[in-house]
């Protein structure tokens, strides 16, 4: 499948076709792997597809609505939410779904479908973002507002997309071009280079960003869904004084974000918790509920080849009894001989108007950020009280930071049970974390027994490495 010289030629003088040819020169993408595609001189298409402002926020609009679409940002079975929460302690499967269980079993083989759609995925996500920011490299009719703002919304994605990479691969190449030929054969890059090349995204996105959010849709890039995202990378990377300046910004800016007290209402669109969400709108006209609703609901018994996924008893075991996440967050459904527990963050399973979405940054992480970044610092009283603001709102008793006993070892277990009861089942937070803290081969965490330390990453897809002779395979695989 490619675009035809004659397709090109007959759009290059109609500005405001430029969707026909984004959309069909992304489906080029989808049909082939990123690293196959040989596509016409971009710098020509540039002039065309980038001729202004309004058709280059086109072109961004298409990174968005690809994210609601593109398998490891979906939500859908080859999302990193779903199979990640597999590999840690939060879910089980329900089905005879082989490509699913060998990631609760901690057991991936190099050939695993979904591993392969989760990181072609991601990457044709940053092929898009490249093609966009050479778009407006290229184009001389957009203006300098336009083309500082839609570079750092493109950026953001980005290293998002990233960021899941890095986390779960490891080592990754960096690609930075839309240029088939050197795409075909880059080397992995470091992590440390990975996460640099992350921070500095994050940085010129936040640079450039506003604070507002266009027509109150909290479904684009702002300065703050940059600050949030890298937040957690400066957690993520120790560094625990940025993290908690960053943090910090977020939840002092009330006006924007504040902890909603009715479990109810935080995943509804536009939500004040939100940070940022993806619409399912982008999935196409008729898309009005998330695909976390769609998959994780259970409206019939297990096994549901649709329904692929239940809540662990060991993560149901972790609430206390009082708990208000364990009533709005969590359904169940009573077979007559079994009772199997279902995520319930999203409640609306049909519906012709768009009421939900989905939900990547909000502002409970941060606060769990905050705590963590001060406890490291050992200022456990503050650390405590961002803590509380999580317990309270879910109705448990506050802890007491009076206690001269109180350790800071206790504080960071507190707020990592915090963390599975509030985050569980959204983009990964648990097997991130259980990977980070070096809990996830700890005997006390209810993964695979068998589990190594050459499980804690996914392995790079044999597909991707036969294309590729530069890329070398995980360790252990």
């Amino acid at each position: 499948m490619w675009i035809t010289n004659n397709l090109i030629n007959s759009i290059k003088n109609m500005k405001t076709r430029f969707l026909i040819v984004i959309i069909l020169f992304l489906l080029q993408v989808s049909c082939a792997k990123f690293v196959e595609i040989e596509v016409p001189d971009y710098k020509i298409i540039s002039k065309t597809v980038f001729s202004s402002d309004e058709t280059a926020e086109r072109a961004v609009l298409g990174i968005y609505n690809e994210l609601a679409k593109a398998d490891f940002s979906n939500g859908d079975f080859s999302s990193v939410t779903t199979l990640s929460e597999l590999s840690a302690d939060n879910f089980n499967t329900t089905t005879l779904n082989y490509s699913m269980i060998e990631f609760e079993q901690n057991n991936i083989s190099p050939n695993n479908s979904y591993n392969l759609n989760l990181w072609s995925s991601a990457y044709k996500i940053i092929y898009m973002c490249n093609a966009v920011l050479e778009g407006l490299e290229f184009s001389e009719g957009i203006s300098s507002e336009s083309r500082t703002k839609f570079s750092g919304e493109a950026k953001f994605v980005r290293a998002f997309a990233y960021f899941y990479l890095v986390n779960l691969y490891g080592e990754v190449p960096i690609v930075l071009t839309t240029d088939y030929r050197k795409n075909a054969v880059l080397h992995k890059s470091s992590i440390e280079d990975v996460y640099g090349f992350i921070i500095n995204d994050l940085n010129d996105a936040s640079t450039v960003l506003g604070n507002n959010y266009i027509a109150g849709e909290r479904i684009r890039a702002s300065r703050f869904t940059a600050m949030a995202l890298l937040a957690r990378v400066y957690l993520f990377l120790e560094d625990w004084e940025m993290a908690e300046v960053l943090s910090n910004e977020l939840i002092e800016s009330s006006e924007n974000y504040t902890l909603l007290k009715n479990l109810d209402e935080v995943f509804l669109a536009n939500s004040k918790e939100a940070i940022w969400q993806i619409s399912p709108a982008g999935r196409g006209p008729l898309s009005f509920i998330t695909n976390e609703a769609r998959i994780f609901i259970l409206n019939s018994p297990p096994p549901n080849s649709q329904k692929p996924v239940a809540l662990s008893d060991d993560f149901l075991n972790s609430f206390n009894e009082e708990d208000r996440r364990l009533v709005q967050w969590i359904g169940n459904y009573n077979t007559g001989n079994q009772v199997f527990h279902y995520p319930y963050k999203y409640k609306v399973n049909s519906s012709s108007v768009i009421e939900e979405y989905s939900m990547v940054l909000r502002l409970a992480e941060q606060y769990l950020i905050r705590a963590e970044a001060r406890a490291y610092q050992d200022r456990l009283s503050a650390a405590i009280t961002d803590l509380n603001k999580i317990r309270e709102r879910a109705q448990l008793p506050s802890i007491s930071s009076s206690t001269s006993s109180i350790s800071r070892e206790s504080v960071l277990d507190s707020i990592q049970i915090e963390r599975r009861r509030e985050l569980f089942t959204e983009w990964g937070h648990r097997w991130l974390d259980l990977k980070r803290t070096g809990m996830a081969l700890s005997p006390w965490i209810s993964l695979n027994s068998n589990i190594d330390n050459s499980d804690l990453l996914y392995p790079i897809p044999d597909q991707e490495i036969i294309k590729n002779p530069n890329l070398i395979q995980n360790e252990g695989y």
